[in-house]
């Protein structure tokens, strides 16, 4: 019983934030700077994600060489996207590089 009363509250809490800033999202806008910052959010995150995940594949320490398979693919990958510009691409063609650096090394 307190395992669904927990799980209920939780869904009201995360739907009572979730309506208040949806319901408002018409209301207000944004200073131009606050815009500007906002725009360095993606990036910021998807490296905060996915930095690590390259150089850190075990998750104890730093591997940059070239018997790191995660490394070597992103590299392979971030060729593939700043030539073809195209996302999708660029994902199968780094998970491709991946699976062949991971079975060659």
């Amino acid at each position: 019983m307190t395992e669904a009363l927990m799980i209920a509250g939780m869904a009201i809490v995360t739907f009572g934030i979730r309506y208040v800033l949806l319901a408002s999202a018409g209301h207000f806008t944004f200073p131009g700077w606050a815009k500007i910052a906002l725009d360095f959010v993606p990036p910021a995150v998807l490296t905060a994600i996915i930095v690590p995940a390259v150089l850190m594949p075990n998750g104890d320490n730093i591997e940059f060489n070239l018997q790191n398979a995660s490394l070597l693919a992103a590299c392979v990958a971030v060729v593939v996207g700043l030539i073809r510009k195209d996302l999708l691409t660029t994902i199968v063609i780094g998970m491709i590089a991946f699976g062949l650096f991971k079975w060659l090394l």
